[in-house]
């Protein structure tokens, strides 16, 4: 499980942004853990729109949060004492839209229901940040056991395709029986 701190971060900036009418999804290890995943310490990943991030940064402020608009462009953050809340709006690979919102399911997380993101969203997220100074693979392998059966991965091959670090992921978790070898196609 993920710490009651994290969690409690999690349902202010949730229910702050709900009550603001920004349309976010949980992402990251956290939107993993909430599918049934291994449990996430880290920090809490909410993933929104460009055009609702600043709003969004202001909304958490609001809420006594203290903020930061980093030099990476991509993001903002916000922290609720030592928790940092990421409100992420260009993820690599995946550019947050309308079609991404819909795409994440409602499910209950720690008594709250939440807009979590589709499993192969978050997996290309994470799947394409990986590069030569981050080829840490532990967290992709340790979700990717726990949810094997939610994974597409047929369409993950192809939506990774052009990274070879995601390529390097395959070849381990197909080693390991982790995931499903790329079907042949038939002519």
């Amino acid at each position: 499980m993920a710490g009651p701190t994290l969690i409690n971060s999690l349902k202010t900036a949730t229910a702050a942004l709900e009550a603001a009418g920004i349309p976010h999804l949980l992402g990251g290890g956290l939107g993993c853990w909430a599918r049934g995943g291994p449990p996430s310490s880290n920090d809490v990943d909410l993933m929104l729109r460009a055009e609702d991030a600043e709003r969004a940064l202001s909304t958490l402020a609001r809420t006594g949060m203290r903020t930061e608009r980093p030099p990476e462009q991509w993001l903002f953050k916000a922290w609720d004492g030592d928790v940092l809340i990421d409100l992420i709006f260009e993820p690599a690979g995946v550019r947050i839209t309308d079609q991404v919102l819909e795409r994440g399911d409602e499910l209950s997380v720690a008594g709250m229901y939440i807009r979590v993101m589709a499993l192969d969203d978050i997996f290309v997220t994470k799947l394409l940040a990986i590069d030569e100074h981050s080829a840490d693979y532990t967290s992709t392998l340790l979700i990717a056991r726990a949810l094997r059966e939610q994974i597409d991965w047929l369409s993950l091959r192809q939506r990774t395709s052009s990274s070879p670090f995601a390529a390097a992921f395959f070849a381990i978790a197909d080693g390991l029986g982790i995931s499903t070898a790329p079907q042949r196609r038939l002519s």
